[in-house]
């Protein structure tokens, strides 16, 4: 399904990006600086899943517009 497809994408970019609020806000209220340096880890690592999110789909769209710009299909 071609609709589905966004979607997901779409819901998997907001899952990391939630992710990655909630490190920073754990990481801020953390009294200890280990489980503070852990925080900011995962924020890090949710955050560059969330990039790379975005430009894969940045990606797939510019393909689809280079396709049917040439009259290609899928």
């Amino acid at each position: 399904m071609i609709v589905a497809g966004p979607v997901i994408r779409s819901s998997n970019l907001d899952f990391f990006l939630a992710r990655a609020a909630q490190a920073r806000a754990e990481g801020d209220a953390a009294t200890l600086d280990h489980v503070r340096e852990r925080c900011q880890r995962s924020e890090a690592a949710w955050t560059a899943l969330a990039d790379k999110a975005q430009r894969s789909e940045r990606l797939r769209e510019e393909e689809a517009k280079r396709k049917a710009e040439a009259g290609l299909t899928s």
